[in-house]
């Protein structure tokens, strides 16, 4: 998962960076913040893991396969080797474009994925 302020940080392609979802409205690199958090879009919720460790695919030009060292290296010299998000689904669903995202930290991230295996093994909450 990237957001806009990754992709306007990194400057290149976005492709090289291979998101699945990628949230606008962003600021900055204010998503650095959110690994342990979860993001709601609907009913579709998704932990955030970690900040992405990236390879040596982002070197490679997603048309033409040239390779560009330089672009990895950037990465590493000015985000530490880590752009984007590492997450994964604990609710799925359907994504739109557009579809509102909110963040949700500590308790709130934590009664919400309670509540989807609550769903899950049967248990209905009280």
């Amino acid at each position: 998962m990237a957001t806009g302020g990754d992709l306007a940080a990194f400057g290149h392609d976005h492709r090289r960076l291979r998101p699945n979802i990628v949230i606008g409205g962003v600021e900055g690199l204010a998503e650095r913040e959110w690994p342990g958090g979860c993001l709601r879009m609907g009913k579709v919720l998704i932990r955030v893991q970690d900040l992405r460790q990236r390879c040596i695919m982002t070197a490679y030009d997603p048309d033409t396969l040239a390779r560009d060292k330089d672009i990895t290296r950037d990465i590493y010299r000015r985000f530490g080797g880590k752009l984007a998000l590492n997450c994964f689904v604990i609710r799925g669903g359907e994504l739109a474009v557009d579809d509102e995202v909110r963040l949700a930290r500590g308790r709130a991230c934590a009664e919400s994925a309670a509540a989807v295996f609550a769903g899950l093994s049967g248990v209905s909450e009280s």
